[in-house]
């Protein structure tokens, strides 16, 4: 699996074969796919969103942006997403988009309830927050390497804040 940045053809195809799991999403959120293909298109357009590909079919597009004080996602996929190997995947690129993002907590949505959406977040690193209008947030924290940074070059931990300060 690769990611790169999305297309709108990358866009269509994947809700042209939208998974019946994210329709439920929408429904559940109060929106339709035509709302989600809008809010998807339009952060596509200004360069926030990739796309997820395996075998060189596109199987689902992130995007971000960025609300307050941290980078908050949107998604779609096709039903073969939904396995091991990209939850895998996405472990290691949902890191890189917080990195695009300028290291900022991630949150992500979801309004389906059932164990399984809850452990394919806490796999890939996310903390289940206080739900937000009836949906459960999931946060990513910042990256460690964010706060090593800052304490290497304050010399100890107790200068971090200092440290902090001058970096950041």
């Amino acid at each position: 699996m690769k990611a790169r940045t999305a297309t709108v053809g990358d866009l269509e195809d994947v809700f042209r074969d939208l998974s019946k799991r994210m329709s439920d999403e929408y429904v559940a959120a109060g929106k339709d796919p035509k709302i989600a293909y809008d809010n998807l298109m339009m952060n596509l357009k200004e360069g926030r969103a990739h796309a997820l590909v395996q075998n060189d079919k596109t199987v689902a597009i992130i995007a971000w942006h960025e609300h307050s004080d941290a980078a908050v996602t949107l998604f779609a996929a096709r039903e073969d997403f939904f396995n091991a190997a990209t939850v895998r995947f996405c472990k290691r690129h949902i890191r890189q988009i917080q990195a695009l993002a300028g290291n900022l907590p991630i949150h992500s949505t979801s309004w389906l309830r059932g164990p399984d959406v809850a452990k394919w977040f806490r796999v890939i690193g996310y903390v289940e927050r206080e739900p937000v209008g009836g949906a459960s947030l999931f946060e990513l924290p910042p990256a460690a390497s964010e706060k090593r940074i800052g304490q290497h070059e304050a010399g100890d931990e107790e200068s971090n804040i200092s440290a902090h300060r001058r970096t950041g």
